[in-house]
């Protein structure tokens, strides 16, 4: 493994927001040319409504199950590693690593190894409704402290959310309201960084547009994969 000169094929669950898999393959493909490499990547297509359905009623073991299936669908297509680049499904992470028929590159497990990196004490998170009513289902609570919104505050930003899943964009208002709730966040609960907790949120905010202190799960969560796959130097 150590003497590898082809990065490992990748298995991507993709699907569970149309615009979010393509964000990921862009970049892995963008990620792979940058290194000199040819990228190894095989994509089965989940059912977005099925996973969310099983995600909201907390059906933790029912969802992994359904996930193992789809990774052992990539396993026979030739994949050696895998990752399901969403939050939502997240919530049944730890049935589906007991179960999974590949080693998974983890969401969580990057987004928390970034947060001791940068040693934030402190951040809030915008994202989907079950993601942010769970602060990342609880991954959070031994690196950091997640920032309380208010009820119509986690209303608001699930309602946007929603619509840029929906349209794969934000508009100049839905991306104001949230920069002007990250600022108040950061003034009055302290937040050291907003946690992008939304693969769909990397569409709205970026180094170019953003004046307030954040941190990226899909592109931390990106950069972990490319680590994980690219040949060891």
């Amino acid at each position: 493994m150590t003497n590898r000169t082809e990065p490992l094929t990748l298995g991507l669950v993709a699907g569970l927001g149309v615009g979010a898999g393509i964000l990921y393959y862009r970049s892995l493909v963008t990620a792979h040319l940058a290194a000199g490499l040819t990228p190894h990547i095989v994509m089965i297509h989940a059912d977005v409504r099925k996973v969310v359905q099983l995600a909201n009623a907390r059906e933790t073991r029912e969802l992994a199950d359904y996930l193992a299936g789809l990774l052992g669908h990539l396993a026979d297509a030739g994949a050696e590693v895998a990752t399901i680049p969403a939050f939502t499904p997240q919530v049944c992470a730890e049935e589906l690593a007991a179960i999974a028929p590949l080693p998974l590159i983890g969401l969580m497990e990057a987004i928390v190894a970034e947060i001791e990196r940068r040693r934030l004490r402190r951040v809030a998170v915008f994202g989907g409704r079950v993601t942010m009513e769970t602060g990342l289902f609880g991954k959070l609570q031994n690196v950091a402290e997640v920032a309380a919104l208010r009820p119509e505050e986690i209303d608001q930003v699930c309602a946007i959310y929603g619509k840029i899943v929906e349209n794969e964009r934000a508009t100049d208002e839905e991306r104001e309201t949230l920069r002007a709730l990250a600022h108040t966040l950061i003034e009055r609960e302290g937040a050291d960084a907003i946690l992008l907790a939304g693969t769909d949120l990397s569409f709205v905010f970026g180094p170019e547009n953003t004046d307030f202190p954040y941190l990226d799960g899909a592109r931390v969560h990106i950069d972990a994969i490319m680590r994980a796959v690219a040949p060891q130097q």
